[in-house]
């Protein structure tokens, strides 16, 4: 938890430093302006692949959280061994 402060701590202070939040008053406006989305692109064969790897990364991580959790609510107050 302390290390995903520190990278949201360092993140939001990268933002205040670049200039991310400087002009407030244009933010209230954008909603309001009349611009054409370009039509979308489409993806490229590496850019498909990047993506499906991404998602198999993210469903690896969540389904190795849910292992542990499962593996501590098993093993509860038990000591290894």
């Amino acid at each position: 938890m302390g290390v995903g402060f520190a990278i949201t701590l360092v993140v939001f202070l990268w933002a205040l430093k670049s200039g991310q939040f400087s002009d407030q008053k244009r933010a209230r406006f954008l909603p309001l302006e009349d611009e054409k989305d370009p039509p979308p692109e489409k993806a490229s064969k590496i850019r498909r692949i990047e993506v499906f790897v991404l998602f198999i990364l993210a469903v690896g991580g969540l389904a190795a959280i849910a292992a542990v959790l499962i593996f501590a609510f098993i093993h509860g107050g038990e000591p290894p061994g």
